[in-house]
């Protein structure tokens, strides 16, 4: 049997040896922006875990935009210098490519840790200002973030510029913009979080202008052989929000911009919107992108087995497929996907001893 799954692919100047990606999930575990001894663990163990490319999480470009206090940031040196620290060990322990997702956290910002009950911080545990396209809490009981100025846009789009300088002089081999899941970006682009009457809200296309511009500032620092992508909302969700007939437009106008992929995720526009229950739901709308845009595509969103995942690309739903929860749960979740499917990943010289060639229960079945 001959897996797509664990076939390689090319992404402007970036090899990839199978499309299996570790999606970006936030650890909220930073010490005022930087990464530290949880980091190196965490992603020392992910860089062996049979995924080609590991994206580092939402990484933000200014500390009051990120989501928690114990979220990333790459806004200062002392950022630059923890991840630079984690990247080289995960480099020496493992063969995963890594890349970074970018981003500012806008009206879901100065949150609480989920495990500190996930809303907005109180009084006293040292909340910050939050800003938006509009004045819209983002939930009941959230903080009203002010109104996004063109002085804020100027600042914000430079700081992605400058934080995607950084994690090109860390050696990061891939970026991501953080499109989705009601942040900044995502938050100008839907008609449920953008309520503007300037140039920037109404028409789809001015709500686009902002995270264009981002992406077009981003594209003029990053090399052409260095892939840059974004994460993208599939749909909000809602009757009144982004559709996967938006998604599809907003790929087209960000290939127009120069990006080398596009990942498609969803929701999080507001948080009384909820995402389907059902395993791959994102799959259909990365399909269209995929054949419509004509652009590399990958996918998350509940795909949960190795057969779910050879499905999505071998059937041409999607170049490359993320997964989140599944590598928390099982850390070598690529090593037992190969298995499953015929298909071999690199281990370490250290682990080769439960590799199949040595050891039979790591076989595949006949």
């Amino acid at each position: 049997m001959s897996s797509v799954l664990f076939s390689p692919i090319r992404l402007a100047g970036l090899e990839l040896a199978n499309r299996l990606v570790v999606s970006p999930m936030c650890q909220y575990s930073g010490d005022d922006g930087c990464a530290n001894d949880w980091h190196l663990m965490h992603y020392g163990m992910l860089a062996n875990s049979g995924a080609s490319l590991v994206v580092i999480e939402a990484t933000h470009v200014e500390r009051w935009g990120r989501i928690t206090h114990g979220c990333l940031g790459l806004y200062n040196d002392n950022n630059e210098a923890a991840l630079a620290r984690v990247l080289a060990a995960a480099r020496h322990a493992g063969s995963a490519k890594f890349g970074i997702q970018i981003a500012h956290a806008g009206r879901k910002a100065s949150a609480q840790r989920p495990w500190e009950g996930a809303g907005a911080l109180k009084a006293d545990q040292d909340p910050w200002p939050t800003m938006a396209p509009s004045p819209l809490p983002w939930g009941e009981s959230w903080h009203t973030p002010r109104e996004v100025t063109e002085e804020d846009m100027e600042r914000v789009r430079s700081a992605f510029v400058s934080s995607t300088q950084r994690a090109l002089r860390i050696g990061f081999d891939e970026i991501e913009l953080h499109f989705a899941h009601g942040y900044l970006a995502h938050g100008f682009m839907s008609p449920v979080s953008n309520k503007r009457t300037d140039q920037y809200g109404g028409s789809f296309e001015n709500r686009l202008r902002f995270p264009l511009s981002i992406a077009r500032a981003v594209r003029a620092v990053v090399p052409k052989s260095v892939p840059l992508g974004a994460r993208i909302t599939g749909s909000d969700w809602r009757p009144d929000g982004l559709t996967p007939d938006d998604a599809v437009a907003v790929a087209k106008a960000l290939k127009g911009e120069g990006l080398d992929f596009i990942c498609i995720s969803s929701g999080g526009v507001t948080a009384d919107t909820r995402n389907p229950s059902t395993p791959g739901y994102n799959v259909p709308i990365a399909e269209r992108v995929k054949k419509e845009v004509g652009i590399p595509t990958r996918t998350v969103g509940l795909i949960l087995t190795p057969d779910q995942a050879e499905a999505v690309v071998a059937e041409g739903k999607a170049d490359m497929v993320s997964i989140g929860r599944g590598f928390l749960d099982d850390p070598h979740w690529g090593w037992h996907a190969a298995k499953a499917l015929g298909a071999e990943v690199a281990r370490p010289p250290q682990y080769q001893r439960a590799g199949p060639k040595l050891w039979a229960p790591a076989a595949p079945k006949a």
